[in-house]
């Protein structure tokens, strides 16, 4: 207890960083998912090949890979430069968006092709009968699988660490310099974030429990 209690500010300050980071990557991953599941769907071959080619590269690439593409090779192209919070943001975003699309389009593939048809029958675009019919049904099944993406997002975040964004995943490297005992520093880490996952899996329960009384 007593290396929680004498470095209760380093916690707090990267255990905040880890949120932040999460927070951001979570809703910039959860549009992008999709919008690429909405690719993925398409009618236009074209476009279901370019959501096709993104997730099967980025789901096959080690999300260390994506980091170490952001934060040491994107600078040399010299388009926009990045601070590393806001690389780490991008490479989170990139890397669960395509595990996001695929729950999505999971989700799709449950709701009965013949409200699909009837809807092309009522004279709905594709993107109306998406946005009105099939997506607000799809999400509903797919909510397990998505809090588990998310839950992975967050555990994610720990690789930042490695590329100097100071969240949690760092803590161990500071308590070191402190001259602490890392083990202990470590163990109270893993605490927190079963802590921090625990609300995410009781929201999981709430809306499975919920939504599946509604249908």
């Amino acid at each position: 207890m007593g290396v929680l209690t004498r470095n209760l500010d380093l916690f707090v300050a990267h255990f905040g960083e880890t949120l932040r980071l999460f927070a951001f990557s979570a809703v910039i991953s959860l549009l992008a998912g999709v919008f690429l599941a909405m690719l993925r769907v398409s009618p236009v071959p074209v476009f279901r090949g370019v959501g096709t080619l993104y997730v099967t590269v980025v789901r096959n690439t080690p999300l260390t890979l994506v980091f170490v593409f952001f934060v040491f090779a994107y600078p040399y192209l010299e388009i926009i430069k990045f601070e590393f919070f806001t690389a780490a943001v991008v490479a989170l975003s990139i890397y669960t968006s395509a595990f996001v699309c695929e729950v999505v389009r999971s989700g799709i593939n449950t709701v009965p092709v013949g409200q699909a048809e009837a809807s092309r029958a009522l004279g709905l675009t594709f993107t109306q009968m998406l946005g009105s019919i099939v997506l607000p049904q799809a999400m509903r099944s797919v909510v397990p699988p998505m809090v588990s993406t998310f839950i992975a997002l967050l555990k994610n975040t720990t690789v930042a660490a490695g590329f100097s964004v100071r969240e949690a995943g760092a803590i161990r490297d500071a308590l070191s310099e402190a001259g602490e005992s890392t083990l202990v520093g470590m163990l109270w880490v893993a605490g927190i974030f079963v802590l921090l996952v625990m609300p995410l899996t009781f929201l999981q329960r709430v809306l499975e429990k919920r939504w599946s009384v509604a249908r």
